[in-house]
């Protein structure tokens, strides 16, 4: 194997890759342009570095170290790590890694995903490109589809009677890099014959649509089918032959009918659990209804153990139900075969002080919130996912959502979606949920 100089490289390299006319190994296209550059960062120990390449350089991948010409890097052996990440760049253009295109010979099974997302065992990224630290930005080419043209809108998350609109032109834009747009056509190539399952409450709902719907609108004359029933509805996209399910469980471990009532037991998750197993990509969420009481409680008794409670600390009881579906994922999803995310907390915004303006709710909101951060910080549920997937063997990734949610204080129905009152909780479509849809694309595409 030789440079561009034409001289030799080490026999020794496991893998040696050529970056020219804009491809890669297995011949995807990185659509590069005679003058592009390819940037990698490398985390070498804890010292993340970057170095640049151009069309036509060669890059040597050892056994579980990166080796390239004219580098004083990695002399040392110390810094031959296992824990070296790749992220690759083009332009200000993320090109993601496949898993038959994955540019390190190394054990990943607890590594941290790339691209920045927060995955695997809880822990956050802290080398390359994070997707979930940036700030939104307008950008007229969004939204992805009109509420008009989508079969699948649930009429609480129809916002077409809203006067305003500016708040469809808002795009999430990371710090360091950029996402891939969303592309259905490609998701149903590359996912043909796949089945992908959204698990949880009504969130979940509202992604899953978003995702019919930013299909739907790649390839709008694609037969589909639509069967909405409770708790299992699906999307397939038939000649793709593509599933998009929602099985809704709220709490995701069972609610059972006892003499007393209704008992959400912590320590089962047998209900729906069977129709979990043998999907391709799983997306688990929970949270919204463990706040809910009085009426709108789902339960009369909980079951924690051998007692069995009329109430208890919510978030303590969230863990508790969270553990016992972060070990029925370990014990029965083998994630090698199954990506497996949990979608992260979603956030409401019924309390204006939460953002300094007190008297305030999501009512009127008509742009987000500028900067990177929520001034009130994020919420103690979202450091019980974070503790309950660091406890996790299984590799699990985080779509943490709810930073960048939670400056979506513009985004919900408010009082204009299809159920009455004033909805903070749940998300316009399109809208919100498109923009997670789109980093669980970018996931995907890794």
């Amino acid at each position: 194997m030789f440079d561009r100089d034409g001289k030799s490289w080490d026999p020794g390299a496991k893998r040696i890759f050529r970056i020219r006319g804009g491809s890669y190994g297995g011949g995807k296209s990185w659509g590069l342009s005679d003058d592009s550059r390819i940037e990698i960062k490398i985390k070498i120990s804890k010292r993340p570095q970057w170095k640049r390449f151009w069309k036509g350089d060669t890059i040597g991948f050892f056994r579980n170290w990166l080796y390239f010409r004219s580098s004083e890097w990695m002399q040392n052996p110390e810094d031959r790590t296992k824990d070296s990440r790749v992220f690759i760049l083009s332009g200000s253009k993320h090109a993601f890694a496949s898993d038959n295109t994955l540019l390190v010979n190394t054990d990943h099974r607890n590594s941290t995903a790339h691209g920045g997302l927060s995955s695997l065992r809880g822990k956050k990224q802290r080398s390359g490109c994070n997707l979930f630290q940036g700030r939104w930005v307008f950008d007229a080419s969004y939204p992805f589809y009109d509420t008009s043209s989508c079969p699948f809108i649930d009429g609480e998350f129809n916002c077409g009677k809203r006067p305003d609109k500016q708040f469809l032109k808002y795009s999430w834009q990371p710090a360091s890099c950029s996402i891939p747009r969303f592309d259905g056509a490609a998701f149903l190539r590359r996912w043909r014959g796949k089945r992908v399952m959204f698990v949880g409450d009504s969130l979940s709902l509202n992604m899953w649509e978003s995702l019919g719907c930013m299909i739907h609108a790649s390839v709008p004359k694609a037969k589909y089918t639509f069967l909405k029933r409770t708790p299992l509805s699906t999307i397939t996209f038939q000649e793709y032959g593509v599933t998009l399910y929602l099985y809704r469980t709220p709490y995701i471990v069972d609610i059972a009918r006892e003499k007393v009532g209704r008992v959400l037991n912590l320590g089962a998750i047998e209900g729906g659990a069977n129709a979990w197993k043998n999907m391709d990509v799983l997306v688990f969420n929970s949270w919204h209804w463990w706040t809910h009481k009085g009426n709108s409680q789902g339960w009369d008794y909980i079951r924690d153990g051998s007692s069995l409670v009329r109430d208890m600390n919510r978030l303590d009881a969230f863990y508790k139900g969270l553990s016992t579906w972060g070990r029925w994922v370990d014990q029965n999803v083998d994630t090698t075969k199954t990506k497996v995310f949990f979608q992260g907390i979603s956030p409401t915004h019924y309390e204006g002080r939460e953002w300094n303006e007190p008297r305030k709710s999501c009512t009127g909101q008509m742009q987000p919130l500028g900067g990177s951060n929520y001034p009130s910080g994020q919420p103690a549920s979202a450091g019980v996912v974070s503790k309950v997937l660091g406890a996790m063997k299984a590799r699990v990734s985080l779509l943490d959502i709810t930073t960048l949610s939670q400056l979506r204080k513009d985004a919900h129905p408010s009082t204009y979606g299809g159920d009455g009152g004033n909805d903070c909780s749940h998300w316009c479509l399109p809208g919100l949920p498109d923009t997670w849809n789109q980093l669980l694309y970018a996931a995907l595409s890794m």
